[in-house]
């Protein structure tokens, strides 16, 4: 288990140190999952192990947005001066997202079959 733990903050740590080295626009800890997600191609898979360790990250990920609440507690009269570039910024953000989402599942789901693609009252 700290094996694993101890892998996934190593693939964030060489992703800040890339980002950081090659000066790219991506935050590392986007750099490191990519990392993470090129070995995980490799190795074939996800190791039991590795599953454990996410699943319980992921069960208090809740926990990791408090600092960023803090943050916007501590910067609210900034942000409620310059609410409407902010709001369009999440907007346009979120809108982007959701459309990269859709195009990438489309782009990755398997075509449907002859017998799922007509409609119900076609099947007999």
């Amino acid at each position: 288990m700290i094996f694993f733990l101890t892998l996934i903050f190593s693939c964030q740590l060489a992703g800040e140190l890339l980002t950081v080295g090659l000066g790219l626009p991506v935050p590392g800890p986007v750099a490191g999952m990519a990392l993470l997600f090129a070995g995980l191609l490799i190795h074939g898979g996800v190791p039991d192990g590795l599953a454990r360790v996410a699943d319980g990250l992921l069960r208090h990920l809740a926990l990791l947005f408090v600092p960023a609440g803090v943050g916007v507690m501590l910067h609210a009269g900034l942000l409620g001066r310059d609410w409407l570039p902010v709001s369009i910024a999440l907007v346009a953000s979120t809108v982007l997202t959701l459309a990269a989402t859709a195009a990438v599942m489309a782009w990755l789901a398997p075509p449907p079959r002859a017998d799922e693609a007509a409609p119900p009252e076609a099947r007999g």
